[in-house]
This record gives structure tokens, sequence and C-alpha cells, in this order.
């Protein structure tokens, strides 16, 4: 028995080679995985708050691992469930935590199996992959043909599996992972995964459980309705607590209503022939202030509000530089650039990246030191995933620079900021009954299947978005 098992009995719960291979990776449980284990290795639906760096992902994931690698699924049993499907289903909202996720689950298996090699037992191998727009159509036919262990997809890809012929290979679905939970159970877009999962449960052998993950979520309860819909309990885990931030507003100028008498006009963005409005821009003080933050880092990551200004900070800063310090990365940068940037930046071989919100949910980027946020950020809960992306471990700070572009842009930068510090995250408001979705997810329904009307409202009313519908 290792260290860490003899002193958490939580880890009791697990295979003994899961046990041991946890004891040697880490010194002890997370807080949010400890209390996540009791209640996700309890079969209940679960929600997880937690800070970022917390753990929680290995927290929702390693139960379901530990049973689809030590054979103690239901397939395994022989409870009759098919055992040509997949497994778990892991829902991100973005295309660059999927890859992300995909790549941080190698460390779990490959060290579970050496584990169970040392104690004499066997483990059966797990397929992993990812189904998102991104997957060629030859990808997307190899899942379909041989159905993964584990599926790795986002919203709007599941939505197309479940009203695809593909939607067979989820009928063994037992776990259910929605990762960044927040992003959108406030939206139009969590109204319609809402159904999605409704639908799931419809193809399913047996109900999914469902697992919920975030660092930033408020209120809870609301949230939790979200994840379990209409007649589906859910235990929140929150093991949330402030995220220690060194964080600064920098106005790289003396006086922002006075711009253009600080630098002469020969040195402003298009000379002095651009007109009165270039003259007086901010950003010619920018870009050497990003520049000396960017050499006295290891690794900085840059976050700009839209596509257009992440490709301009990129090329200005590295035209300052003389060289190639700084690449861009935003959903239009190609699927093979994407992973290879972000493999640099892992790796800690990148000195800067400017990302747009690509980058900005869950992503493990241990090589970072610094975030710097050009404008204020969307939010606050925004905010704190962006600046969390520095110091992204436990007990460690996470240390960020706020650049505004202007006078009001200060003030809405000051306001987040302090609210930051404070761990005062908007409310989430899941939308109630928006009807495009429905309507959307109502033809995608009728198009496989006969419904009764009354059997089409009952699951309608399954999802929380629609719980109150009526027509």
């Amino acid at each position: 028995m290792t260290k860490a098992t003899a002193t958490h009995p939580v880890l009791e719960r697990f295979s003994p080679a899961t046990a041991g291979w946890f004891g040697e990776a880490f010194a002890a449980p997370t807080r949010a995985q400890e209390l996540g284990w009791d209640a996700i290795s309890g079969g209940k639906h679960t929600l997880i708050l937690a800070p970022t760096g917390s753990g929680k992902t290995l927290a929702a994931f390693l139960w379901c691992l530990d049973r689809l690698l030590t054979g103690s699924d239901g397939a395994a049993n022989g409870d009759g469930r098919s055992a040509a499907a997949c497994r778990l289903l892991y829902i991100s909202p973005l295309k660059a935590l999927t890859y992300d996720i995909e790549r941080n689950l190698r460390a779990p298996l490959t060290g579970i199996g050496l584990a169970a090699e040392r104690l004499g037992l066997r483990t059966r191998p797990l397929d992993i992959a990812v189904r998102t727009g991104d997957t060629p159509q030859e990808a997307r036919r190899r899942i379909a043909r041989k159905p993964p262990d584990v599926l790795i997809t986002t919203p709007e890809s599941l939505y197309l599996v479940l009203t695809s012929q593909a939607r067979e290979i989820l009928r063994g679905v037992e776990w259910v992972i929605v990762d960044e939970i927040h992003t959108l159970a406030g939206t139009k877009r969590g109204a319609h995964l809402a159904l999605s999962l409704e639908r799931l449960e419809m193809l399913t052998e047996k109900p999914p459980q469902r697992i919920g993950l975030s660092a930033t979520q408020r209120p809870l309860d609301e949230v939790a309705r979200y994840l379990g819909g209409s007649g589906r309990e859910v235990e929140i885990v929150d093991a949330g607590q402030l995220k220690e931030l060194d964080l600064e507003v920098i106005v790289p100028v003396e006086d922002m209503a006075r711009m253009g008498e600080i630098l002469p006009p020969e040195e402003q963005p298009g000379g002095a022939a651009a007109g009165p409005e270039a003259r007086s821009s901010i950003w010619p003080a920018i870009y050497p202030r990003l520049l000396e933050l960017i050499r006295s880092h290891r690794s900085t990551l840059i976050f700009a509000n839209s596509r257009r200004l992440a490709e301009r900070l990129a090329q200005r800063v590295n035209e300052l530089a003389g060289e190639e310090l700084v690449r861009a990365h935003h959903g239009s940068v190609s699927r093979e650039q994407r992973q290879q940037i972000e493999e640099q930046l892992k790796a800690g071989q990148l000195p800067a990246l400017v990302a747009t919100s690509s980058l900005e949910l869950g992503i493990d980027m241990g090589a970072i030191d610094l975030v710097v946020q050009v404008e204020a950020p969307n939010s606050v809960a925004s905010g704190l995933q962006r600046i969390g992306r520095a110091g992204h471990s436990v007990n460690e700070v996470s240390r960020g620079k706020i650049f505004p572009k202007f006078r009001g842009d200060l003030l809405e930068c000051a306001v987040i900021a302090r609210r930051m510090r404070e761990g005062r995250i908007e409310e989430t408001r899941s939308p109630r009954n928006p009807l495009d979705v429905l309507a959307q997810q109502i033809v995608a329904m009728c198009v496989g299947d006969t419904f009764a009307v009354d059997d089409l409202l009952a699951v309608i009313r399954r999802a929380y978005s629609f719980s109150d519908f009526s027509c």
C-alpha cells in the first residue's frame, strides 16, 4: 500500500493498480478529488466546483478509467450492454480543450498499466478518439466502425452524431463529463446541449451518470439544475477557493486623455500623414511594454478579444523585436497549426503566444508564468479563466497584467480586476424555452424516429432550459 493510499482512504475505492499509480504520482488527493470521488464512485450525478489547477479533470476521469481499465465496468461483468460502443463521453466547449484532454489522459493510462504489470494484474487496452469539426472524414468513419472506449467531443459534434447513423456507438455510454459547464449553462448553446443529453439518455441502455466541472460557476444550485435536468438529483462538490492572484492594471502612458502629446506624430502608426486619430493612439506605448514583459518571463500568454487584434499584436511585437517571438492562435488558424502551437507552448518552446478565447478554458499550459490581457476581459469569470492559465497548479500564484486601450476601458479593467480578486463572479442564468433551439432539435429527433406528441414533450421537459415548456 502506498503512502497516499494509507493516508487517504478514498483511494481504497480504486483498483490496486490505479491507487498505486496515484500514490506514486501525487503526494495526496486534492480536496476536489477526495470529495469528487466520494460522490462519483457512489454513482451520483455530480457537479464539481474547484479552482484552476486543482485536479478536477482527473477527479472526473479517474473513477471511470479505473472501471474500464480493470474490467469493472458493466460490459466485463456481462450485464448485457454492448461491448462495441463508447463507454465514456467527454464534452468540451472548446476544440483546443478536447485535444489537451486527449494528451493529458496518456499519463494515467500509461501509469496505471505499468502499475498493474508490477502487481501482476491485467488491464484492458483503451481506445480514445476525438470527434470535432476538425476531425477528418476518414477518422469519423473509423469511429463509427470501431467505437472508442472514450469519445472526446464538443456539443455541436455530439448533436451531429446523435442525428446520424453513427449514434449507435453511444448506446453503451455510462458516464458523461461536461467540462467548463458554466460557459454553456447560461447560453442557448447550453440549452441545445441539454436537449442533446436527453436524446442521449433515450438512446443508452441505462441512464448515464452526469459529471459537470468548472472553476467559475455561480450560483451552484442553478448550474446543478442545468446539469441534472428535471427529476435528477445532483451532488454538489464545492471545493472552490479564491485563487491567489498577482494582478496589475498597466497604463503605459502618463495621461490617457492626452496620448497624442506623449509620442511625436512620426512615431505613431502610419506616421504624421495618418491624421489626428492615429496620432492619439496608445498602441506605440503598448508594444514596447509587451516586448519587455515577454523577454523578462519564461513563457507569456497574451489574450485579445478579437482575431484581428490577436494577429496585429503578434505582427507588431515581432516587428519591434526583429525576430519571431510571438505566434497567434484563434479559430481561423488551421487544426495542424493550432496543435503545433499548443504543443510548443506546453513544452515551453514559445516565448509568447497571442490568443483569443480559443485558449481560455481548462488548457493545461504548465510552462506559462505570465498572462497579459489587452483591453478588459468580457467578464469576471473570463478574466479568472484567462489569468488562471499562469500558475496552473495547486497553490501556485497566477500572475497577470491588464492593458486598457482607452479611458472607458481603464474603468472597466479596474472594476473587473477588483472583482476578480474578490471572486465576485457573475451569476449564471439558463435561458428559458429558446424556440429556435427547440425547433432545430425537434426536426433532428423526428428525422430518425417517430414520436407521439406527449412522448416528445416529456423528453423536452426533462432538459432544464425547457422544464416549464408548454405547447
